[in-house]
This record gives structure tokens, sequence and C-alpha cells, in this order.
């Protein structure tokens, strides 16, 4: 089935960086995980090495390469079993930088893409906010124009890499009486005075930073604004397949991983005298699992052929996302408890992946938020366009 999606150069790339990954990142991962701050020295690495611009504009120092060197980055990521640490490399080149790409103009690529394609600046995507969640028309950020310059007042929450980040893509209302159809988007330096973020403590993806961060009359330049003013929601919903699809591939990717070494735990493990990959009850278990997992896998690289030929996905996208998180938390349960008191150690690595996995239907939109937009499509005929 790869061949249909994976060249040769394909390949030679995925190695390449499983190399990498290795070599340079694996060695620290325990104590990213622990102090929850992942060193500087490794996003420039990344960066010398072309990871963070795979689909970033050779004319900004990218490698403008399609989309399935995009799900091999992702895949592998997954593999070194740091969610944290996959989650800050991708929300710095998939959320922030597309962005940059997509809407930034010449000036603020040359400022702010480029230094991100090199890791020596990193960028965080500031969307949810304490009282909004997933109801992004109904933020209460603010950016109102006084003269030559916005002033940015309210706050966002959730955000990755919004502690250590160097610059931050903002959404906000310019225009708060007309709803969805008010919002713009900002890219704003972390050093702006009154930009002050919190660094929140959770359950998994512990060797990322995750911020609530407050603007407090934060002004910024007119030429800040990327893209037309108030035309930000159709922005960020035309990038939220990709978003989706990102999230989908990371729970196929986890979900294989996690499934290799249970399979090897339990051939290893023997119990009443025989390897206990031959007990029928968790052979079963794990075929089951297998087939779901090899089924998601197969609609995610369809749903990123789609994007790749600039389909508009977003059905397909939305569906990928909800089925494989879902998978994924289904295979970290049972992969901890086929590992028995084993999986519930720390020094096992399934403990991480369960916590770590538990993020997928929640993060990039809930599985319920998810499910209404699918039925508002193939029940009430909605059709997500993308803004032109």
């Amino acid at each position: 089935m790869n061949s249909i999606y994976f060249t040769e150069e394909h390949d030679f790339f995925r190695k390449s960086f499983q190399d990498f990954l290795r070599k340079e990142v694996v060695p620290h991962i325990e104590k990213w995980e622990k102090s929850g701050k992942i060193d500087r020295f490794i996003w420039k690495k990344m960066g010398e090495m072309g990871y963070f611009g795979i689909n970033s504009p050779e004319t900004y120092g990218g490698l403008q390469l399609e989309l399935f060197y995009t799900v091999i980055f992702l895949e592998e990521l997954q593999k070194i079993n740091s969610g944290g640490f996959a989650a800050a490399m991708w929300a710095h080149a998939y959320l922030a930088m597309t962005h940059l790409n997509k809407e930034g103009n010449h000036e603020q690529k040359e400022k702010y893409l480029r230094p991100s394609i090199t890791g020596e600046k990193i960028g965080c995507l500031c969307i949810t906010e304490p009282f909004g969640g997933s109801d992004v028309g109904g933020m209460r950020t603010t950016a109102v124009k006084q003269g030559d310059k916005y002033l940015i007042n309210g706050s966002k929450t959730f955000i990755t890499n919004g502690v250590y980040c160097d610059y931050m893509i903002v959404a906000a209302k310019t225009d708060p009486e007309s709803g969805n159809k008010g919002i713009s988007i900002f890219v704003i330096d972390c050093e702006t005075p009154g930009v002050s973020a919190t660094k929140l403590d959770k359950l998994g993806w512990r060797a990322s930073d995750t911020a609530e961060i407050a603007f407090d009359n934060v002004e910024i330049p007119l030429e800040n604004l990327m893209g037309d003013e108030n035309e930000g929601f159709g922005y960020l919903m035309q990038h939220f397949a990709l978003e989706r699809l990102i999230m989908a591939v990371n729970a196929h990717a986890r979900s294989e991983w996690a499934l290799e070494y249970t399979i090897q735990y339990m051939k290893d493990r023997t119990a009443f005298g025989q390897s206990i990959s031959k007990f029928q009850a968790l052979r079963h278990k794990i075929a089951q699992l297998m087939a779901e997992v090899a089924v998601c896998k197969s609609f995610n690289y369809q749903t990123a052929q789609g994007l790749n030929k600039g389909d508009y996905m977003v059905k397909e996208a939305t569906m990928a996302k909800l089925t494989s998180t879902k998978v994924a938390d289904e295979v970290a349960y049972e992969c901890l408890q086929l590992l028995g008191g084993y999986g519930y150690m720390e020094d096992y690595p399934m403990a991480r992946l369960f916590r770590d996995s538990r993020l997928g239907p929640i993060g990039g939109g809930t599985s319920e938020i998810l499910r209404e937009i699918i039925a508002k499509i193939v029940i009430d005929g909605k059709d997500y366009r993308p803004s032109k």
C-alpha cells in the first residue's frame, strides 16, 4: 500500500529523519519530559536539517515538498514516544508557520518565516480562549484600531509553545459586532509590552510548554495585521483540515508504535509455561486493534492525497481525526492492559503514551464538535467552503 504514496526519495527522507531523531533527540527526551522545557539547540538543529521548511517556499529557505514528506515527519516524531516534543515541533511548523506561509506578506515572511525555517525563532498559534474553547466565533480578545496601531486586549489558553516562543499568531476581534465575520489575524512579538504567559501543568505532553497568555493593552503597528482585516475566520477554517489531518496521522503512528512494542513484549513474556502471545484472547485483541489502525491509516493517507492535490477535504479530515484519535485511545488503553503491572510503571513507555494519547480527542477540535461538523455536512448539507 505504501508504494502508492511513497517513493524511494520518501523512504530516504524517512530513514534520514529516523537517524536524526535517534542521535540528536532521543538522548534528551527524559530530561525534557521532566523539565517541561525543550532546549533551544534542538530547534536550530532541526532547522539546519531543513525539517521546519518541508512545506515552505524555497524563496524563504524552505524545501517546498509535497504533503507526504509532512506525513513522514509526523509519523516518525510519534515513534520516539514523546507527544510533547512532537507537538512542539509540529505546532511550530504546521500551525504558526502555516499562517505565515499563507497569509503573511513578504515583509512578515522575511522577519518571521525565514528564521522559523532555520529554527532561530519559535512560533505559536493563539486561537482558543478560557471561555471559548471550540467556539472560535465567540472569542473575546479584541484588536481596536487607534491611529497607526492596534490595541490588543484579551487572553488565550492551551497554547502549545506559548511560554518559550518568540512570536505569536493571534486571532482577535476587529469588529466585535459582526461575530465570526469580524475576526482578524495578527503576528505579535512575545517581548511586546503587555504580553504575559503563564505555564500550565498538564496530564501529558510533558516535554512541551503550554501556556495561558494575557494581552493587556498591547500596542502593535498596523503592519502586524496578516491578510485582510475581518477575514481571519475564513483563514482559520481553511487551515483546520490540515490540523485535523495532523492529529489523525499522529494517532495512527503512535498506535502502530504501541502495538509493535506490545507484540514484542507479549512474545518475550511467559506465563503458565508459554509466551503470552499464544493466548487466544490476547492474540485476538491485538488482531482487532491492528485492523482498526490499518483502516485509519489508509483513510488518513487518502485524505492526505486529496489535500496534496488541493482538494477541499474538511469532511474527510474531520472524520479522520475523530476516528483515528478514538482508536488511538483504545490502543493505548489496551496495550497498557496487556503489559499488566509493567504498563502502569513509569519505567515502561506505555504510561507516557497513555497520557499523551488522551489529548487526541480534545486538541484541534473536540470529538463532540467534530461530530457536529460532520452531522452538518452529511445531514444538513452544509458546505464549508475555503476562504478565497
